[in-house]
């Protein structure tokens, strides 16, 4: 039976191998951001830059027959000024 309480609960998920967490740092986020914005016209919020940065960087390894699911949420307008100050 999963422990009780949402940090209990993510460390047992990755305790049983269900989930694996992992990061993207910044510039790669950035570089998500950028080229989400360039190819799909989606402005993504930061979070999920970071979420599609990883995406990007374990996707060649999959094999093509994989099916790969990423969810974007937020707003990336919000973060457009921010964003604004790091990217060319």
């Amino acid at each position: 039976m999963p422990p009780r309480g949402w940090a209990r609960f993510i460390a047992y998920l990755q305790d049983i191998g269900r989930v694996e967490y992992t990061y993207a740092t910044d510039n790669e986020a950035l570089a998500a951001f950028k080229q989400l914005a360039h190819c799909e016209g989606i402005l993504p919020a930061l979070e999920s830059a970071h979420a599609m940065a990883y995406v990007s960087k374990i996707a060649p390894s999959l094999p093509p027959s994989a099916i790969l699911i990423a969810k974007l949420s937020g707003r990336g307008d919000k973060d457009v000024e921010q964003a604004s100050k790091f990217l060319p």
